[in-house]
This record gives C-alpha cells, structure tokens and sequence, in this order.
C-alpha cells in the first residue's frame, strides 16, 4: 500500500528532475533534439514550430499522462492540478538542458542557452 502511494510522488519528481520522463518514441525525441517541440512553465509539451498530425498525437498522448500524473498528486495535496503542474513546469524549466526548446509565455518560444533561463513570475522569476 505505501508503495502505491508514493509511485504519483516519484512520477512528478521524475518528471521535474528530468523533462520529458515519460516513454517517447524517436519522433518525439526528435523532435525535442530540434527545437520543434519543447518544455512550456505549466508542465506540458509544446510547440515551437507547427507539428505533423503523427506528432501531434504522440504529444498529446504523453501531455495526456502527465496530466493524469499531475491530477493524482494534486488530488492527495489537495491543491489545484493546474497549480501543481506549473510547480513541475517551473522545476522543469530550472533543469533544461542548453540547447532545448521552452516556453515562458504562450506563443513566445526561445532555445536554452548556458545562462539560466528568466522564469515567469509564477515560478518566481
């Protein structure tokens, strides 16, 4: 039974430590390697430029499991899904890797330098 509990904890820590941790196929990774799809501040994927229907669906697929993700722990902290999932995407934000795509505002896409990125204010930036 705590092994059940603590599997949401572990997924959001996984997924704030390290991105996308969720299973991809290459397109995705791809994808991610090439600026097209990248980490937005409220936890989710998105995209930088415009995608193909096959990898549209498989970024909606995996937005689809972190959200299940986000829900069950927010549930147990009782807190607001989208409040926790900014919390991952800040944390996501924080740990990007340099060369890698990411969004602080919607719409507004840049590629991660070696200098930190200037969080939005909900990540206290």
């Amino acid at each position: 039974m705590m092994r059940r509990a603590l599997f949401p904890c572990l997924a959001a820590l996984a997924l704030a430590a390290g991105g996308v941790a969720l299973a991809q196929s290459s397109a995705v990774e791809a994808a991610i390697a090439s600026g097209a799809v990248g980490e937005q501040a409220d936890g989710y994927l998105g995209f930088a430029r415009p995608p193909s229907a096959a990898l549209k669906a498989e970024v909606e697929a995996i937005n689809i499991k972190r959200r299940q993700g986000y829900t069950q722990v927010a549930q147990a902290k009782n807190v607001p899904i989208e409040a926790f999932a900014a919390s991952i995407g800040c944390k996501t934000l924080t740990g990007l890797k340099a060369g890698r795509a990411y969004s602080v505002a919607p719409g507004i896409w840049a590629v991660k330098r070696d200098a930190p990125i200037t969080l939005p204010p909900q990540c206290g930036g």
